[in-house]
């Protein structure tokens, strides 16, 4: 016989009963009657005759009883908590409803189609700024065939070579807010595990000699170097790398050169590792007016500010140190990274309160972004911020012959 959920007296439950076994034809109630008086069950028979008899009689008397469907949730709780936690019990055709099995948490409020699925690792973002779970560091360690692996501490040495002053016959201006500069950098890369070493007003002679120097040194224990000048700057003749970059005697040392001193025989002992150079100095005297577009923000300029360029003619001629060092052949750069303060060719502005736009971008971006970012991208993003400042444009760039991507160590 089958059994239903819900209150109600013997009776009805009998009433019900006839009416089930009557729709299944009508048969079928006098035979199951007969089987009960075969068996003994005089008293349930003679209560099915009686329903039978009523149902005749009057049959909207008898109406099915109003059932209660069986839910299957979580253990612990009531009936009345059950029924209010159900979906209606009538749904319409084009919206069946779902029948839930299982804890409250996987109820259908809360259900989605990925629930069904085998779950897939999502690509994690590093490039949400410096409270991303996973830092520089972590990054290049899974990656060691596409990211140089900066484990040494420190990680390498970095010259600063802040070139201010300069001597009367070199006709080069005082490069005030140089200083500001200087310091910026020398704490960043401090931070960035490098042993810095600042070299204040160095002429090209001592500029040649101190970078030697530098690529003489025993870096076998080291991963990186970095070099970083800050000085008034022209154009020069070159094969690989555009630019130069004066002394305080007024005599240009060209960036090509510079370079070339931490090449595989002037320094075997960086060979395979990254060798960086950033190189505060105007390419050459054109200005960009740019085309017209928003007006500056007052955040990108400083109060009072006085923007000066580093720029200044090239003095071709019997006097300047680096002309006799034309290379008729030159190695292949490796691992070589050189990044410009502007475009080779155009003025870098400096502002004399709070130093170079170049570095200070550099400095701030680094700041927020090294910690999981590579160095190409750290640059994009100082390209993009310097070239929304001031009046003139300004954008930085770059010559990346790094074989693979470098994660400063943090």
């Amino acid at each position: 016989m089958r059994q239903h959920a819900g209150s109600g007296s013997r009776s009805d439950q009998v009433r019900q009963l006839v009416i089930d076994l009557e729709t299944r034809g009508s048969q079928a109630l006098p035979l199951f009657i007969s089987c009960l008086e075969d068996t003994g069950q005089d008293a349930l028979a003679s209560l099915l005759r009686m329903g039978r008899q009523a149902e005749k009689q009057n049959p909207q008397a008898v109406r099915p009883l109003d059932l209660m469907p069986v839910v299957v949730g979580p253990m612990g709780l009531k009936p009345e908590e059950l029924r209010r936690r159900q979906y209606p019990l009538k749904p319409t055709p084009e919206k069946l409803t779902p029948v839930v099995l299982g804890p409250e948490e996987l109820w259908p409020a809360k259900l989605r189609p990925e629930v069904l699925r085998p779950e897939v690792p999502r690509p994690v973002d590093i490039g949400s700024g410096p409270f991303s779970d996973i830092c520089a560091q972590e990054i290049s360690k899974r990656n060691a065939d596409l990211a140089y692996v900066l484990n040494a501490d420190p990680c390498g040495h970095c010259l600063i070579i802040n070139n201010m002053n300069f001597c009367l016959e070199s006709r080069l201006q005082t490069r005030t807010g140089s200083n500001i500069d200087c310091e910026k950098l020398q704490r960043r890369f401090s931070l960035l595990h490098f042993m810095v070493e600042v070299k204040h007003d160095q002429t090209a002679k001592q500029m040649v000699q101190v970078l030697v120097e530098l690529a003489q040194r025993d870096h076998g224990a080291l991963d990186c170097c970095v070099v970083v000048i800050l000085s008034h700057g022209c154009q020069a003749s070159h094969r690989q790398f555009p630019g130069a970059v004066y002394g305080t005697d007024g005599c240009p040392v060209s960036i090509e050169k510079i370079v070339n001193i931490f090449n595989g025989s002037g320094c075997p002992s960086l060979g395979g590792k990254p060798k960086l150079f950033f190189i505060q100095a105007c390419g050459g005297e054109r200005k960009d007016h740019g085309v017209e577009v928003a007006s500056t923000s007052p955040e990108d300029r400083t109060p009072g500010s006085d923007p000066e360029p580093d720029a200044v003619p090239f003095q071709e001629g019997p006097g300047t140190f680096d002309q006799p060092d034309a290379v008729s052949s030159l190695p292949t750069p490796s691992d070589i990274f050189v990044s410009y303060s502007t475009f080779p060719g155009f003025v870098s502005w400096r502002d004399t309160k709070s130093g170079s736009w170049y570095v200070e971008t550099l400095d701030g971006v680094f700041e927020q972004w090294a910690r999981s970012e590579d160095l190409q991208t750290l640059l994009l993003r100082v390209a993009n911020a310097v070239s929304q400042k001031g009046i003139y444009k300004q954008i930085p760039g770059c010559f990346n012959f790094l074989r693979k991507k470098l994660y400063f160590k943090m």
